[in-house]
């Protein structure tokens, strides 16, 4: 083979300086103006800032002919006439007239070109793409290819380093420049491995003109509202090429792998979007990864031997790292993981099941016992979440003297991991099932035997069969034939217990495969590693996951103003303490319960409940001991005087039912509250709501009776800093003189002592003393609402009013005080309580019934005994101070609210404006949902973190959502 244009790669970039580039912009162009160089690996490439606008000066060494040139600018103008291309850069002519200017300079002969500067930002250093970005650069790339599938060009037919049907030779031939053997070694055989998969596939990949090079470095893209990168240009046509159309994906998958914080699986949304738009054979989609590791492998060549031969470009040392981890992620998975997932991703079908004769011939396949180890199997209920250790002592119990298999397909919640930013290899790929010592295993199909350390391998024509527990015979005949012995299960000498083996089946002969797959990559292990029931005579697959078509029965029925957390939502089926579990077997950092005060899945609650339900429950009519004993320490818990209890189900109940009381106490209707509240669903509650985040027509549809006053917000609000107090109650004072002109009575006020939908904020100091004065001489009641920030949670005070060291006239919780039983009180005076009677008696049939009583006093005996309260202080202080951290590195960060564990991290377009980063902030939370941190917005635009987790977080997990959440804002979202 004629190696030539293998010299083109030895040759340095162009002995240009940004001086010799200035005086080649006036000499040639006319134009003047800062100049600052672009990276390149063989070229230069400046940018002057001229009068006219921006321009790109390219330089590139004589050696690369006139016509490979030409052919570029005839692609960009091309490109430039069909609709639904890409944006590409115009070639501008020079004052000569020329498109392309040759030049000598110092001795040496260059060729100029020069293109007009596409505005927009590059997403090379931008560690995480999200899968947005990732299809549509594949989109984008499918467009280019698209238009280009007409164009052709004498320039075309040219001999070029970077295309990858000369990867083989190029990456040979550059090698020589590797000082590291092992690594020259891995280099090698990567790519004489990708090139061996190629080879059957060759006749069938499609050539045309292509761009070659649709990388994160030579698109531009425009950053959304949201702070994502959308890409919408191509720019750099130096590798233009006829070739396969398909190493034009390639180059782009390569591209995203120093992106994928090691998962290959992060080309796939490209991979789809490229189909989408430009359809590929089957052949084209089984060739895509092996070109993947093809393209990584020059790659990496190519920048060692450049770095040698020119060790000043920082270009090239700047990305050396980037490609050297492309060649790291490319060669992690096997060759046919990618393939069968590639082909998953288009939607095309995969091979069938792997069928054969059975495995133990002499057992009765009607007597095994199957057992479940997923997320919701009762084997887990009140254990808090297990270790992969107990899976074989969990087989032997549910044997009973049977054979006893586990499940294929399941994910298992003994392989869950928490905290962890990455899902867990949660997915059985195989089936373990303990037998009688002694049985016979006989081969289910023709193949040749090969045993590895007490591992077995039958590799026949369509899979091979990985046995892990047998006693083998020292000979084999060769080859096996189906239905010959090939083992017995464990050793009989041992007596007649029962023995474990393991049965896995794999299509492709050349690994071995995990036990465990991840669920985003589930899909393309399970078919490499079909389930082996038909061999073994029973159903042992697991259920397939319904999760989708679960929210779609949900959003069938469930009425729609119910939402949920998140577009596609994870399926939580378990809890335990700060963690929630969904049915793959991840686990998620639980950063927004409330609820759940105490955490999830507390034993001695649940036995608590299990108890008291099969004793009694019924209404709170009858009389019975529970209801008196709460109501007593709910009572103890309130200031002096506030001694009489209702017991509800909710918080909207709870504050429905304050209301009413302070009508009857009052015969008053007006009521006081503050914009950016929250306090409830039902008529009332919803009334005196004034929040346009759970409302957006709060501010218009109040009835006449509810008056709000301004938000006394100190970061979002009109004054700041310490008069803040005055200007705020001064604020109210207009309201309450008007309905004093009126002649209006003053039912009360209602508030959250510390803001919690507005993201915990506090109230400005002393502010609730001088407005409940002036509410009480008007003979109006004063109801704090402590559903959400009240009961321990903030740490350094048990209720949110004693943060603003007032009494109030009436306390309503809920929330936390039944840890996600429904239960609510108001607590209040015999007086206010009384006043209620003349309006008729008050009843909640399931208010106060003897469970929901056992529940709010197992809930504060388990506060008390686990110093919960303790925890919420010394943890919401690290937290806070670990948050507040944050805003000395991160813009975006405007402010921390809150005390203990009510916090809200605000997000900011512009410290100064405030402007609200709304699109950003929803963004974040789906980031760290990917990252196994749950988290929501709050606060009238929903640009406030609002975290609030179970009291029981603790300073090491409280340590993991900082750390994820400083991850998302240094990577991107």
């Amino acid at each position: 083979m004629d190696h030539a244009f293998l010299r083109r790669t030895e040759l340095p970039r162009p002995d240009v300086t940004a001086e010799d580039s200035a005086a080649l912009f006036a000499s040639h162009y006319r134009l003047s103006g800062p100049v600052m160089e672009l990276g390149s690996q063989q070229d230069r490439n400046y940018r002057i800032d001229a009068p006219e606008g921006r321009f790109v000066l390219k330089i590139c060494r004589a050696d690369y002919a006139m016509i490979e040139l030409e052919a570029q600018n005839a692609a960009l103008r091309h490109i430039a006439n069909r609709p639904g291309a890409p944006s590409v850069p115009r070639v501008l002519s020079s004052s000569d007239g020329l498109e392309i200017v040759p030049v000598q300079l110092r001795g040496e002969d260059y060729q100029l070109r020069l293109l007009d500067f596409i505005e927009g930002e590059q997403l090379t250093r931008r560690k995480h793409l999200p899968a947005v970005t990732v299809a549509a650069l594949g989109s984008l790339g499918g467009r280019l290819a698209a238009a280009l599938s007409d164009f052709d060009h004498p320039g075309l037919t040219r001999d070029l380093q970077w295309d990858l049907r000369r990867a083989q030779p190029v990456v040979h031939h550059l090698l020589s420049a590797v000082q590291d053997q092992r690594q020259k070694t891995r280099i090698a055989e990567a790519v004489d491995a990708a090139m061996a998969r190629l080879e059957p596939l060759m006749a069938d990949l499609r050539l045309q003109a292509i761009h070659h090079d649709v990388t994160d470095d030579n698109v531009v893209s425009h950053l959304t509202e949201g702070g994502q990168f959308l890409p919408f240009g191509v720019i750099d046509f130096g590798d233009v090429v006829h070739g396969w159309l398909v190493a034009d994906l390639a180059v782009t998958c390569a591209s995203l792998l120093h992106h994928a914080d090691g998962d290959p699986f992060v080309i796939l949304p490209a991979v789809q979007a490229f189909h989408e738009v430009f359809p590929l054979n089957r052949a084209e989609l089984r060739a895509l990864w092996p070109l993947v590791v093809a393209r990584a492998a020059v790659l990496v060549a190519s920048s060692e031997q450049q770095l040698a031969l020119d060790p000043d470009n920082t270009y090239v040392s700047g990305n050396i790292g980037h490609e050297r981890m492309i060649l790291d992620v490319a060669l992690s998975v096997p060759f046919s993981l990618m393939e069968t997932a590639i082909v998953q991703a288009t939607g095309q079908a995969v091979e069938a099941a792997i069928a054969g004769g059975p495995l133990f011939p002499g057992v009765n396949s009607g007597d095994f016992a199957v057992i479940a180890l997923d997320p919701q199997s009762a084997l887990f209920d009140g254990k808090g979440l297990p270790r992969p250790d107990i899976e074989d002592a969990l087989l032997r119990e549910a044997a009973f003297g049977r054979a006893t298999a586990t499940r294929y397909g399941e994910y298992r919640l003994t392989r869950t991991i928490s905290p962890s930013p990455r899902p867990p290899e949660s997915l059985a790929l195989f089936v373990d099932l303990l037998l009688p010592a002694g049985t016979e295993v006989a081969a289910p199909f023709d193949g040749v035997v090969a045993i590895r350390e007490g591992h077995l391998c039958l590799k026949g024509k369509k899979a091979t069969l990985h046995l892990d527990g047998l006693q083998v015979p020292l000979d084999f005949p060769e080859p096996v034939r189906q239905g010959e012995a090939i083992g017995i299960v464990g050793d009989i000498s041992a007596g007649a217990g029962r023995s474990r083996l393991r049965v896995q089946l794999c299509r492709d002969p050349d690994i071995l495969p995990p036990l465990f797959a991840r669920p985003d990559h589930a899909a393309a292990w399970a078919a490499l590693c079909p389930s082996p029931k038909k061999l073994l005579g029973f159903d042992c697959d697991a259920p397939a996951a319904e999760s989708a078509a679960l929210l779609q029965r949900r959003q069938a029925h469930f009425a729609r103003p119910q939402k949920n957390y998140y577009a596609e939502p994870p399926q939580i089926e378990r809890g335990w303490r700060e963690f929630l579990v969904d049915v793959e077997g991840r686990t998620y950092l639980d950063m927004v319960n409330n609820v759940t005060i105490l955490g999830h899945g507390h034993p001695r609650l649940a036995e608590a409940v299990h108890r008291q339900w099969q004793r009694l429950n019924t209404n709170s009519r009858f009389h019975y001991a529970a209801v008196a004993e709460f109501s007593e320490r709910l009572a103890a818990l309130a200031p002096d005087g506030l001694d009489t209890v209702f017991l509800v189900n909710s918080g909207s109940e709870a504050n429905d039912l304050a209301l009413r009381l302070a009508w009857a106490a009052s015969d008053a209707r007006n009521m006081l509250c503050l914009l950016e509240g929250y306090h409830g669903w039902s008529v009332a509650s919803d009334a005196v709501s004034t929040s346009i985040a759970d409302n957006p027509r709060a501010l218009t549809t109040r009835p006449d009776w509810v008056h709000p006053v301004m938000s006394p917000n100190t970061y979002r609000g009109p004054f700041r800093g310490p008069g803040s107090t005055r200007d705020y109650v001064a604020a109210v004072a207009p309201v309450l003189e008007d309905l004093d002109a009126k002649g209006q009575g003053l039912a009360g006020f209602i508030c959250e002592c510390v803001y919690g939908n507005a993201g915990g904020i506090p109230l400005p100091p002393g502010y609730l003393q001088q407005v409940y004065a002036m509410v009480r001489a008007r003979g109006g009641l004063c109801i704090a609402d402590e559903v959400q920030v009240g009961y321990g949670r903030l740490g350094h005070h048990f209720w949110g009013f004693e943060q603003q060291q007032v009494v109030p006239d009436i306390i309503t919780i809920a929330k936390g005080m039944g840890n996600g039983h429904p239960l609510g009180a108001v607590i209040t005076t015999r007086a206010i309580a009384d006043a209620l009677e003349k309006e008729g008696y008050f009843f909640s049939s399931a208010g106060g019934s003897p469970v929901s009583c056992v529940v709010g006093m197992t809930v504060l005996d388990i506060m008390q005994d686990e110093r919960l309260q303790e925890n919420a202080c010394v943890v919401g202080d690290h937290l806070k101070r670990r948050l507040e951290a944050l805003g000395q590195r991160f813009p975006l960060v405007g402010a921390v609210h809150g005390m203990g564990l009510y916090l809200g991290l605000e997000f900011v377009r512009d410290r100064e404006t405030l402007v609200p980063a709304t699109e950003e902030t929803a963004a974040i939370c789906d980031r760290l949902l990917q990252l196994g941190v749950i988290m929501q917005p709050t606060g009238d635009y929903l640009n406030v973190l609002k975290i609030k987790p179970p009291l029981c977080l603790s300073r090491e997990n409280a340590d993991f959502f900082v750390d994820m959440l400083e991850r998302v804002l240094s990577e991107g979202w």
